[in-house]
């Protein structure tokens, strides 16, 4: 059975754990021994939750819980105080708990929530984003939850009219945090709060149209305001420490690089370790290339001379191929048309079950998300049974001809076809719609960068070994795709490790890999904005395809493409490494 928030109700008197650890937080004490700790392994889940949600509502409001819509939390130095306090206390009630008595899908459970905690005391006490990062302060996609909701737009407007009344200690915290900015993070949060700026306005103007009362609208146009007033002064703010360049640059060093790849990634390997897989992969892919270039070379470029040095013969060959993309203003269409296309492939080939209830909108990336990636899945939580998953597409508006040119070639009509499995079916959507429907809904929420972004990566080479469009051609562009994924962990730990520099990534990215400028040069940009998500990608896929191939070779004759994938999918957005170990079991 699914678990589900306790309300109030449904606590049991005086023994329930989220009353015993918020009593003992409020006293300012962080240790619980005393605590009863024969709980139920269901109701220890259940408790774990509230606190959960009340630590982190943003978090909750995701995950479809409108109760916590109004909420907001506002990180000033007691709050940060307190909730470490209580995750400490928390964390010790889970380390006591005998895990011997759980099943193995439990213990799955017990470790992600002990995980997340661990996590969460490291962010903290030591990585503390909040001193650096100032794009982490912006309301923006918060609003953007709520309007996403089947509610009613009155039901929605009244969660606005209390949340945006909170905004102005929001802001004034976020700001106040700040000891070392990141200067790529301040660049970050000022395009991306200048896009909520452009989104209050046209809510004013929802607001308006509204069919609601006079007496609701006037509180909500003033928290709208107010809220706007806020960001403008925060904005204003973040560039005077531009102006006066007491900044720092956002490489991580390589203790806390490790430190993050373990508690985000949480995987077998560390980072050095996966950074020279990555090496080796990119030799393996390259020769791979070089294989197929030389078959084509005479379909693309008869009347030219095959070069001597074959990694130029490739690049020449990829130049040639990626001048067949759509146009610019058809780039939206082609992506509608081709998810449609992989559904139906994935029917034929009963790849696995899909769910075509849950529906899938490509939108263009809302104002308050951009600067990150140019696509991106935006998915319901689990509590959003009918809630709508975005595809989010960065439109080229803003992209000159020739920018939109190279963004063309590098989406080419080959590559476009893989980010669209990455992307949409059977990747990111597909593996959402199945996280959401986990028994276990600590496996639906507490999600696992890599086996999110590994299970995008590892659809794109299973839907071509299925046959899916099948050319040599769109195999040497997804060694191209795939290339660009172990160039990501190379860059990742080569910035924020060894100092890479933007000349060298440049060279890395196009000359290595063979991106085209465009896509170099928004992947430098979102290098600097972040650290150990870029390594997220080849680490899962190198664990589910590996294991894969190690249960194909256990199974034999009875190996069952369909079985592993849903089984797979089964464990919701579980760390990799422990779905293995009970697939293995199996």
């Amino acid at each position: 059975m699914r678990t589900k928030p306790l309300d109030n109700k449904s606590k049991p008197p005086m023994k329930n754990l989220l009353i015993g650890i918020l009593f003992v937080t409020a006293l300012g004490c962080s240790n619980v021994e005393n605590q009863e700790k024969t709980y139920d392994f269901q109701q220890l889940t259940d408790d774990y939750l509230q606190v959960f949600w009340q630590q982190s509502p943003e978090w909750a409001s995701w995950s479809g819980l409108t109760q916590y819509d109004s909420i907001l939390t506002i990180n000033t130095p007691v709050y940060l105080e307190k909730t470490k306090a209580t995750c400490d206390s928390l964390l010790n009630v889970l380390e006591s708990y005998p895990s011997e008595e759980l099943t193995s899908l439990d213990k799955i459970d017990l470790a992600m929530m002990k995980g997340m905690l661990y996590w969460n005391d490291w962010n903290t006490s030591t990585f503390k984003p909040h001193e650096w990062d100032p794009s982490e302060t912006n309301i923006g996609q918060r609003i953007g939850i709520i309007m996403n909701r089947t509610d009613s737009l009155a039901t929605k407007l009244k969660s606005l009219s209390v949340l945006l009344s909170k905004t102005s200690g929001f802001y004034q915290a976020g700001l106040a945090n700040l000891k070392t900015p990141s200067k790529p993070h301040l660049d970050l949060a000022i395009q991306q709060n200048q896009g909520t700026l452009n989104y209050l306005t046209s809510l004013e103007r929802t607001v308006e149209s509204a069919a609601i009362s006079a007496a609701e609208k006037e509180p909500l146009t003033a928290s709208i305001s107010g809220t706007k007033t806020a960001i403008e002064a925060f904005i204003k703010g973040l560039e005077s420490i531009i102006a006066s360049g007491d900044y720092r640059d956002s490489r991580i060093g390589e203790e806390l690089f490790e430190q993050k790849y373990k508690y985000e990634i949480n995987a077998e390997y560390t980072a050095r370790k996966i950074y020279e897989k990555a090496l080796a992969e990119k030799a393996e892919l390259r020769r791979q290339m070089i294989t197929i270039s030389d078959t084509l070379w005479n379909d693309y470029l008869p009347e030219d001379s095959k070069p001597s040095d074959s990694l130029l013969m490739v690049k020449k060959l990829i130049d040639k191929i990626a001048e067949n993309h759509v146009p610019r203003d058809s780039f939206f269409i082609e992506i509608n048309r081709q998810v449609k296309e992989l559904a139906a492939f994935v029917d034929e080939k009963d790849l696995l079950t899909q769910d075509p209830t849950k529906p899938l909108q490509v939108r263009e990336t809302p104002e308050y998300m951009r600067g990150i990636a140019g696509a991106s899945i935006t998915p319901p939580g689990p509590f959003e049974e009918n809630g709508t998953t975005f595809y989010n597409v960065t439109p080229l508006d803003n992209y000159t001809d020739e920018q939109a040119e190279s963004y063309l070639r590098e989406y080419n009509d080959y590559i476009l076809q893989i980010l669209n499995i990455h992307e949409a079916i059977p990747g990111h959507y597909t593996q959402f719609v199945y996280a959401n429907k986990s028994k276990s809904l600590i496996k639906s929420i507490l999600f696992n960068g890599a086996m999110v972004e590994g299970w995008a990566n590892y659809t794109e080479i299973m839907m071509l070994e299925e046959g899916y469009n099948s050319s040599p051609e769109i195999w040497l562009m997804r060694n191209k795709w795939h290339l660009r994924s172990v160039t990501n962990t190379i860059l990742d730990y080569s910035y924020h490790v060894m100092d890479l520099t933007q000349k060298e990534a440049m060279s890395l990215m196009k000359e290595d890999a063979f991106q085209e400028q465009a896509e170099a040069e928004e992947k430098w940009i979102r290098l600097t904005r972040s650290s150990v998500q870029l390594s997220s990608y080849f680490t899962g896929f190198t664990q589910i395809y590996s294991l894969r191939e190690e249960i194909k070779a256990k199974r034999g004759e009875d190996f069952n493409l369909k079985e592993f994938h849903e089984e797979f999918l089964s464990y919701g957005n579980a760390p990799v490494k422990y779905i293995r170990e009970f697939m293995l079991q199996n």
